[in-house]
């Protein structure tokens, strides 16, 4: 017969602990799913949501592309492309064939998932840059689609040397960081608010490159206030007409992508 020791009262306060834990984090997770949105947020008016859905739908029966007339590239570029918040190279593929078409050499960013910003995912950006440039020995054009236009902005500040332009695509980085409709699905996912970043930026300040915003009447998802920016935030702001889910890979973006790089 075996006999059943007392756990001592260590034990049992540890156990608890251990079990309150998953618990806690959920509760805190639904909180900042739920939270209030802030006086003086601006966020897209919802009759434009139908077009984010329309262009989903299509993308999904592969009828959302036409074919792309990018013309070749009088002086082609070293690229990289950043993702937006939840997804990965593979969403952004079409723009990468697209720009490699008319010339332009497309790398990606080789971090997977986009699931929020980190310090370690902002050191392997960095190295992921000078990478790049060394291999060229040419200055990189960074290209950013939501959040990842972000990472781009940050990317050019730590590394201006090596960073020739960027270009954001319906990047929230102006106005509030509550202007937007993912701000409560984001913090629910990365853990944090939205306006308390793991890492130390001002997504306001503009990077010391030639920064471009591209910027959608038609964006569902961020505030045009957010994405275009103020004059001292971007060099330019230059209007799209496509859906926040288009600028990953709808012809209208490409060909302004693919504008910016001539």
């Amino acid at each position: 017969m075996f006999e059943l020791l007392p756990r001592s009262r260590f034990d049992l306060t540890r156990l608890r602990e251990s079990a309150a834990a998953p618990l806690d984090a959920a509760r805190r997770r639904f909180a900042l799913l739920t939270a209030p949105q802030p006086q003086g947020a601006h966020t897209p008016p919802l009759k434009l949501l139908p077009g984010e859905l329309a262009y989903y739908a299509r993308w999904l029966a592969g009828r959302a592309f036409q074919p792309c007339t990018l013309p070749e590239a009088e002086h082609p570029r070293v690229v990289i492309l950043f993702p937006g918040f939840g997804a990965d190279a593979r969403r952004m593929a079409r723009m990468a064939r697209e720009l490699e078409r008319a010339g332009h050499t497309v790398k990606r960013w080789k971090l997977g998932y986009n699931l929020g910003p980190s310090e370690d995912r902002f050191r392997q950006l960095s190295d992921r840059i000078v990478e790049v440039h060394e291999r060229y020995g040419q200055p990189v054009y960074l290209v950013g689609w939501s959040l990842g236009g972000i990472y781009a902005r940050e990317m050019a500040k730590l590394h201006p040397e090596r960073v020739a332009k960027v270009i954001t695509m319906g990047s929230p980085f102006s106005h509030t960081p509550w202007s937007n409709h993912m701000w409560r699905t984001y913090q629910a996912v990365t853990g944090y608010p939205v306006n308390e970043p793991p890492i130390a930026c001002d997504v306001r300040a503009k990077p010391p490159v030639e920064t471009v915003a591209l910027w959608s009447p038609c964006d569902a998802v961020i505030s045009p206030r957010a994405a275009r920016g103020l004059p001292g935030e971007r060099d330019r702001a230059v209007a799209v007409r496509c859906t926040h889910l288009g600028f990953a890979d709808s012809n209208e973006a490409i060909l302004a992508v693919g504008r910016e790089l001539a």
